[in-house]
């Protein structure tokens, strides 16, 4: 692995660029990765958000289209939510600010007039959710015949969201002669059956074993039964010396309750999930990169992509269903070796899932309990060691 951006091969326009923006040297991805998509090679990359993916595939990716071409779209980018739409495309447009190549977001849950403005001035670069893409082809608004480079970001997540009908499509759409890229959390069963006929004789990199969690962040686990976690919540809020806090929750119903009681605690705060219009989305989250809301209460769809400097905490009201979003969850702080804090509030019903937590990270997470905090119940303290085997079939969580 290289130390330096430059030994990988990179022009000497997009060094500047990165030397402006602060980076110094190349993460484990990056190392891995960009030397091989510089190259033309296939690629199957495992790591997580926040390891620095997004730039693995875009400055390779920029290079390689080097200028505009008014012929049409040469390369996509396929995400599966918005808001990491959002980041990519943005990543995008600074990475390559310094060259004419045009980059266009295309999404859904707005209206097509600004979309079908980008496209008609000629797009090399499209960033798109798989929905709102095979809409604009439908109607004849763009095409995918000239795609050299076809990049797939969190195909875990999508494959997880139903989009599988709709990757598959999109991919047999793009030219059979084109490079692809596969960039996943997990490579399970299912990823690498689209990678066996989507892809050429591809690179495999696994950064994940690098970046499990940044040392950067502390996290603890807060075991206590499920009809006082309103309460708890509240309490460790009140306790919490925070500049900005990112609460997840695993329904949209959990996120808008904890909204309305943490705004009772006199403290601005916005909510993020899907139920939410673009608007709503959009203003959300700018307030809470700004610093208009102190708290932001969202479900999973913040966990990744949203990459939001300075939230010195985050808290998981619920133990997620997924191990590897909890990895994704508690990377949203500690960034850019700046230090964070994460709580995990524990009830008796997910011993599951943090069983499964703990079996990827290969340790116990500390326990604690909340100073001066009327527990009505004893909170379950006792170690939960990692690889043990989790039953079978996980318990029913309390609603």
């Amino acid at each position: 692995m290289s130390s330096s951006f430059a030994g990988l091969g990179l022009s000497e326009s997009l060094l500047q660029t990165l030397d402006a923006c602060g980076y110094k040297e190349p993460t484990p991805i990056q190392s891995q990765a960009i030397r091989g998509i510089l190259q033309g090679r296939d690629v199957i990359g495992a790591a997580q958000t926040g390891t620095g993916k997004t730039a693995a595939f875009a400055l390779p990716t920029l290079q390689r289209l080097d200028r505009h071409d008014p012929n049409g779209p040469r390369a996509l980018i396929l995400v599966p939510t918005r808001e990491l739409a959002m980041q990519v495309d943005e990543n995008f447009k600074r990475y390559g600010k310094e060259t004419d190549l045009r980059v266009t977001l295309l999404y859904g849950g707005v209206g097509y007039k600004e979309q079908l403005n980008d496209l008609r001035t000629g797009a090399d670069v499209i960033v798109a959710t798989p929905g709102r893409l095979l809409d604009l082809w439908g109607r004849r608004h763009l095409q995918l015949d000239k795609i050299q480079v076809l990049i797939l970001d969190e195909v875990d997540r999508m494959l997880d969201m139903g989009f599988i009908e709709d990757v598959s499509r999109i991919i047999r759409l793009c030219p059979k002669e084109r490079q692809t890229l596969l960039f996943s959390a997990t490579v399970e069963k299912s990823i690498l059956n689209i990678a066996k006929w989507a892809l050429r004789d591809p690179v495999t990199i696994d950064a994940r074993a690098e970046s499990k969690t940044a040392e950067t962040v502390e996290h603890f686990v807060y075991p206590v039964e499920s009809y006082q976690k309103y309460d708890l919540l509240l309490a460790l809020l009140s306790k919490t010396d925070f500049k900005s806090i990112l609460i997840f929750t695993r329904t949209k119903r959990d996120a808008d309750r904890i909204t309305e009681w943490v705004e009772s605690t006199s403290n601005s705060v916005a909510t993020l999930h899907a139920d939410r219009t673009q608007q709503e989305r959009s203003e959300a989250l700018a307030g809470f990169k700004s610093g208009k809301y102190a708290v932001l209460v969202a479900t999973d769809i913040a966990a990744r992509g949203l990459d939001v400097r300075g939230i010195t905490h985050v808290i998981n009201y619920n133990v997620p269903d997924h191990p590897e979003d909890y990895i994704h969850r508690i990377g949203r702080t500690g960034r850019a070796s700046t230090e964070g804090t994460a709580y995990t509030l524990f009830s008796p019903d997910e011993l599951h899932y943090m069983r499964a937590v703990e079996n990827l990270l290969g340790k116990t997470i500390e326990r604690r309990k909340l100073e001066g905090f009327k527990y009505r119940v004893e909170p379950m303290m006792g170690d939960n060691k990692p690889g043990s085997q989790p039953s079978t079939t996980p318990r029913r969580r309390n609603r």
